[in-house]
């Protein structure tokens, strides 16, 4: 049996789905079944959607890279002129294409993060292929500016305990985001401000595209008045808990001390 996690909002509904059939087999008389499939959903690993800053209002803006590179330097710009760190995940081929651009993306002391080289559905490749889409980025990643990636972002939020393994073994954290900002359907700058500034809170990984048509008109609202509210903006990996830790069902990284139930990854 195998569960595909797509993002929080599925998570519920696989959670209420197990629940009701949980509930349906007890029902019956079939309890030990039903710790079976409990079972089942104990053993799928979560990747990280937020991190638990202990209320400190720090959050990651990031940055998928998977078409065009027109409005990276004007995004660029702005994160200088914020004195903002942020994390872009790039794809292999985007890199192949404006290599020029990555170099430019890490001179600025941006966190690079790994996103596979063909953007593919990683949960319909075996073991060998997904190490391949990941290592091939690595290695380019790590040819044109010299520093080696440790997250990764699999394409279109998609993944599996196959995927998160195999990324662990290359010696990758699984990143997804808790805040999209939907920016890659055009919606409007006002839209896109709104969607974010509502949604995040400490700890938010957000989710952006560094080709989003309004994606440069929206940002420096949205730095500007979370700013306001306190908070503080960093890259990924300086967001992530480094010591023990545990993931919770709905993809919050949380210390490890103190806590109950969840998976520990450390």
């Amino acid at each position: 049996m195998q569960i595909l996690w797509l993002g929080n909002r599925k998570h519920a509904f696989v959670f209420l789905a197990v629940a009701l059939v949980c509930l349906a087999l007890v029902q019956m008389g079939l309890i030990g079944a039903g710790r079976m499939v409990m079972g089942v959903l104990s053993q799928k690993i979560i990747p990280i959607y937020r991190v638990d800053t202990g209320g400190e209002k720090k959050i990651a803006i990031s940055f998928d890279a998977t078409w065009g590179a027109d409005y990276t330097p004007r995004l660029l710009e702005i994160l200088r002129e914020e004195k903002i760190k942020a994390t872009f995940y790039l794809a292999g081929f985007w890199i192949e294409k404006y290599p020029d651009m990555v170099k430019k993306i890490a001179a600025a002391g941006h966190e690079l993060g790994n996103h596979t080289y063909s953007h593919p559905h990683l949960n319909s490749l075996g073991e060998e292929e997904i190490k391949k889409e990941l290592m091939q980025t690595h290695e380019m990643i790590k040819e044109l500016t010299g520093k080696s990636c440790t997250v990764f972002r699999p394409p279109f939020g998609e993944y599996s305990n196959k995927v998160i393994n195999v990324a662990k073994d290359c010696g990758y954290q699984t990143i997804i985001w808790d805040v999209d900002s939907l920016d890659w359907k055009n919606l409007s700058a006002q839209q896109i401000h709104q969607r974010i500034v509502e949604k995040v809170k400490p700890g938010s990984i957000v989710l952006m595209h560094n080709a989003g048509l309004n994606t440069p008109d929206a940002l420096p609202g949205i730095i500007k008045e979370l700013k306001g509210k306190g908070y503080k903006f960093t890259t990924t990996s300086e967001l992530l808990i480094r010591g023990p830790h545990y993931i919770q069902h709905d993809g919050e990284q949380k210390p490890k001390d103190g806590a109950e139930g969840g998976r520990t990854t450390v």
